[in-house]
């Protein structure tokens, strides 16, 4: 077990992209990284590089919950304690809706957050009560601007995300705050990586939406014919992320790229128009003799200490 105080982090899907990018600054910064993906091999030139007491290259599907627990056991006894987790790890599939072959759907589903649940499940008690007192631990939950403004063709995926999204909010809500953990939801526009690579699986089209003028059809083409460049550098996102894991005050969600950022306002300004536009709807169905006005001030004060 390492003696050095710096941060240690948990990184899953370090072999390419945004993953390899954060082990980079990681390390850059000096402090202390567990390195985890499917094919170890890939980092063979980082065990020559980077001594043991800086950096486990540890093999993980984060599909396997026993794998998961090995890698948690492992990092107990290396480093003897976990202040960051980021958890990277997945894959987009793309395909309509009615020519999602199930399997499929369900494997995006186990590594985009099945994975992510049980790594989070594992975290908390490891930051809580492996941890020096008071340390705590930050968790930090790859998602992508899909994972609240879904578009066509990534049905499965943006669901994934979505339902991590939900995930992270719960917990960070579900932390004590004399235990120092918490969670943030990081939404990456896109990035110069593999993302629209080899981190891609490509159902073929459903003949009824072979149409080019089909939503689909157009979607496609912009994003994975190459037309549209990805603006974002993950090198900077990277050390981004090494910055605001360090911070005390840390948003709930944070945009990556200037896309991403715009996309996530305009979903976001479109839910509260439509919601003060059918709010009549909404407040008729409440139980007679309610007062909503005093319903909707409980509410304020509930969500606000909550946030």
């Amino acid at each position: 077990m390492s003696e050095d105080n710096s941060r240690v982090w948990l990184i899953t899907g370090a072999s390419q992209g945004l993953g390899r990018a954060l082990l980079d600054a990681v390390l850059a910064a000096n402090e202390r990284a567990v390195a985890t993906l499917r094919k170890p091999e890939v980092l063979a030139e980082y065990k020559n590089k980077y001594p043991a007491s800086q950096l486990l290259i540890l093999h993980l599907d984060v599909t396997s919950i026993e794998q998961i627990d090995t890698a948690f056991a492992k990092v107990k006894e290396h480093f003897g304690r976990l202040d960051v987790v980021v958890n990277n790890a997945g894959y987009a599939l793309v395909a309509e809706i009615e020519n999602t072959p199930e399997d499929e759907g369900r494997h995006c589903f186990e590594t985009c957050f099945w994975g992510p649940f049980h790594i989070c499940q594992r975290a908390i008690p490891f930051m809580r009560d492996v941890n020096p007192a008071g340390v705590g631990g930050r968790i930090l939950n790859i998602s992508t601007c899909g994972g609240y403004s879904a578009v066509p063709t990534l049905s499965v995926y943006n669901g994934a995300k979505f339902a991590l999204e939900g995930l992270t909010e719960s917990l960070r809500k579900e932390m004590d705050p004399s235990w120092n953990i918490t969670a943030t939801i990081i939404e990456p526009g896109g990035f110069r990586t593999e993302w629209g690579g080899k981190s891609l699986k490509v159902m073929p089209v459903h003949p009824k939406y072979a149409d080019p003028n089909s939503p689909c059809a157009v979607f496609r083409k912009m994003t994975f014919d190459g037309s549209m460049k990805p603006i974002g550098d993950p090198q900077k996102a990277a050390r981004t992320l090494v910055k605001i894991a360090g911070l005390a005050d840390v948003p709930l969600r944070l945009q990556l790229g200037t896309e991403c950022m715009v996309i996530v306002a305009g979903k976001a300004k479109e839910t509260l128009a439509n919601v003060e536009k059918y709010a009549d709807i909404a407040h008729s169905t409440n139980s007679d003799g309610v007062d909503k006005d005093a319903v909707l001030s409980m509410f304020a004060m509930y969500v606000a200490k909550s946030e």
